[in-house]
């Protein structure tokens, strides 16, 4: 009985995710089975959409329309949370090879706008008045550096890129406290600085001096100016401050 059970309701599963490839399972009148079939891919569509908009209103109707459905039909997400629909979207779009080329990058980036809105992320330990050149500045978790071949903050219904720029699109994402997610453009050197500070727990001295390096300049070089853009960022919010001094002997020069 459990078997069979079982087995009933993955025929149920499979029809409704793909039925041109699966029948209806027998004994079940095709108009009460059509129900749950527009039930079940509206409301995936319906959710995609609103965390896609700007991907839902580039792209024809039919073809946004087969993109949800393929999706549906094909992939098998690896969370059971609703909530979390759009990064696996995101996952199946990452791996397919014959949609718009930009359109991988353009539904991260929107995905990650969600992300940060959503966002319950806990700030870490800080002092607001640290030094942020001899101490370790601290990064806000509301605060995302990211690199696009696309300039994905411009592709819309109306700017439907047919190249990639020459030079990526290097962005921060930052969500304030009014609880608004907003983007800035950023150079080289600041979405490098950004990254560094993201993945490295150096004093700013020390991150300041690998990006001089990087940039074949004197390790000085950039003491001054990274003083300013760590500071600007602590009066946005992006730099939430620095931890304690580093122990004593700690590598960090």
């Amino acid at each position: 009985m459990a078997s069979t059970l079982r087995e009933q309701q993955f025929a149920f599963a499979r029809h409704l995710r793909d039925p041109d490839q699966h029948p209806k399972p027998a004994g079940i009148e095709d108009r009460r089975m059509k129900v749950y079939r527009d039930l079940f891919f509206n409301s995936l569509q319906s959710q995609l959409a609103s965390g896609f908009p700007v991907i839902r209103q580039t792209l024809d109707r039919e073809v946004w329309l087969k993109l949800v459905r393929d999706f549906y039909a094909d992939y098998r997400a690896q969370t059971p949370l609703f909530t979390e629909i759009a990064g696996e979207f995101v996952s199946y779009l990452q791996t397919r090879g014959d949609d718009p080329a930009w359109l991988a990058e353009l539904a991260h980036y929107e995905w990650m706008e969600t992300k940060l809105h959503l966002s319950d992320a806990p700030a870490p330990g800080h002092d607001s008045d640290g030094d942020l050149i001899e101490q370790t500045p601290v990064l806000s978790p509301l605060a995302m550096p990211l690199a696009y071949r696309w300039a994905v903050t411009h592709i819309g219904p109306e700017s439907v890129p047919t190249a990639a720029p020459e030079q990526p699109t290097l962005l921060l994402l930052h969500r304030g406290a009014d609880h608004r997610v907003r983007f800035m453009q950023l150079s080289p050197v600041t979405y490098r600085l950004l990254v560094s500070l993201s993945s490295n727990p150096w004093t700013g001295r020390k991150h300041l001096a690998v990006l001089a390096a990087e940039a074949g300049l004197a390790e000085g070089a950039l003491l001054e100016p990274g003083r300013g853009m760590l500071e600007q960022f602590r009066r946005d919010g992006v730099v939430l401050g620095a931890a304690a001094a580093p122990a004593e002997g700690a590598d960090v020069a």
